[in-house]
């Protein structure tokens, strides 16, 4: 397990994408933008789940619609590469239940848990140590499991379809989110327990 920890830190160093600082330094960014739009937050989540806060799909959506521009160009400039991931239908499903069965408990997405572990959130750590365990024993059970994932379904992107038009169908794409993120209402949730605390 240590020798792929280090393999991974050895792959980030030797692809031509930045040092690991460089990477730890993005990571870093990345933790404080979540820190200061809350998203780390358990209520957020919550409020979202139950459609009574919208910032956490009008962050995505922005996110989501400004990276998809930046990104583009930098693959189709040379300065990023990346893989599609193969489609085993049986898998997604499956592994889509259990993620989100995992989002609503928890109420948070994995990338937000170690910012919450950083603030001392015990359920956060519980979260990491819950999804580092399910990671390993997926990892030593995936020989077994690999043939129950379903048939193999080819790696495709919506641009394939538009090979000619690629960048039009980004832009259309992000677009459409942008608006969307922009006309949704702004509504906050308020978790009871904070009132019920100050009184």
């Amino acid at each position: 397990m240590i020798d792929r920890v280090i393999e991974m830190f050895e792959i980030v160093a030797n692809g031509n994408h930045g040092s690991v600082w460089l990477v730890l330094f993005i990571g870093f960014v990345f933790g404080a933008i979540i820190l200061y739009s809350r998203l780390d937050k358990f209520e957020k989540m919550a409020g979202f789940m139950i459609f009574e806060d919208t910032l956490v799909p009008r962050m995505a959506m922005t996110t989501v619609a400004l990276s998809s521009v930046g990104f583009y160009f930098l693959v189709q400039n040379g300065y990023a590469t990346f893989s599609i991931k193969p489609i085993f239908l049986t898998g997604l499903i499956v592994g889509a239940i259990i993620f989100g069965i995992g989002l609503v408990i928890l109420g948070k997405c994995p990338s937000a848990f170690f910012v919450s572990v950083s603030e001392g959130r015990v359920d956060a750590f519980v979260g990491v140590l819950g999804g580092m365990t399910g990671g390993a024993v997926f990892t030593l059970l995936y020989p077994s499991i690999k043939e129950f994932m379903g048939p193999y379904m080819g790696a495709h992107q919506v641009i394939d379809f538009f090979s000619d038009y690629s960048f039009v169908i980004v832009a259309i794409f992000s677009t459409v989110l942008l608006l969307t993120a922009y006309f949704l209402p702004t509504i906050e949730y308020k978790d009871p327990a904070d009132f019920k605390t100050k009184e």
